[in-house]
């Protein structure tokens, strides 16, 4: 249990229900966007005693906008969505200007849908390789979001799949920092970590439904 990190992923949920579980010791905090992180995490900080506060980090867990990047910057502490090199050389410019140094996941399409985020699998040699002389990034990991309808059979191929990419790709150029697998949510992170996750982004399993 130690290996994997829990994030949280708060998305429209209300304030009440994040504090109870970052007091109940919830270290990692997941956002899909960054308005709502903007609004979110000044409210979160205010409401946790100190020793709580000092113990968050909060991670861009949904796709984000190149003109995003500067305010990325400033609000999270890790970004988990990188899937494209545009995005990777505005949020390390950005990260260069705050004079710190990013950890990110790039985000893999493995189902190849059309209308999700992610680079493809046959791409990602080339987006580590334009990662790796961006001073201000580190790229610690790779995530993905299998197919919703796929199946269980092929959810845990799609997470044996990129841990096989990681364990590949460590050798490759841009790849020496690559330790974390982000895969796994509410319905299937059972799965992920038997496929060896270090992270698993939970919603609904922590916080209950969320607010429509």
């Amino acid at each position: 249990p130690g290996e994997v990190t829990l994030v949280g992923v708060s998305k429209r949920q209300p304030l009440e229900r994040i504090v109870a579980a970052v007091e109940a010791g919830l270290d990692h905090l997941g956002e899909n966007y960054v308005q709502e992180i903007r609004d979110k995490r000044a409210a979160v900080e205010r409401a946790v005693s100190p020793e709580r506060r000092a113990a968050l980090h909060w991670h861009m867990v949904g796709g984000l906008q190149r003109n995003k990047a500067r305010t990325a910057v400033e609000l999270v502490d890790a970004v988990e969505s990188v899937d494209r090199e545009p995005l990777a050389v505005a949020l390390d410019k950005r990260a260069g200007e705050a004079g710190r140094v990013l950890p990110v996941c790039i985000q893999v399409n493995l189902s190849e849908e059309p209308q999700k985020s992610g680079v493809a699998a046959d791409a990602l040699p080339a987006l580590l390789e334009a990662c790796e002389p961006l001073a201000h990034l580190r790229v610690e990991g790779l995530m993905t979001v299998p197919a919703a309808d796929g199946g269980l059979d092929a959810t845990r191929a799609a997470f044996a799949r990129l841990r096989e990419l990681r364990d590949t790709l460590r050798s490759a150029p841009g790849g020496s920092d690559l330790k974390e697998l982000s895969m796994g949510m509410s319905s299937d992170f059972e799965l992920a970590v038997a496929e060896g996750a270090t992270r698993v982004r939970i919603g609904t399993a922590v916080f209950g439904a969320r607010a429509s």
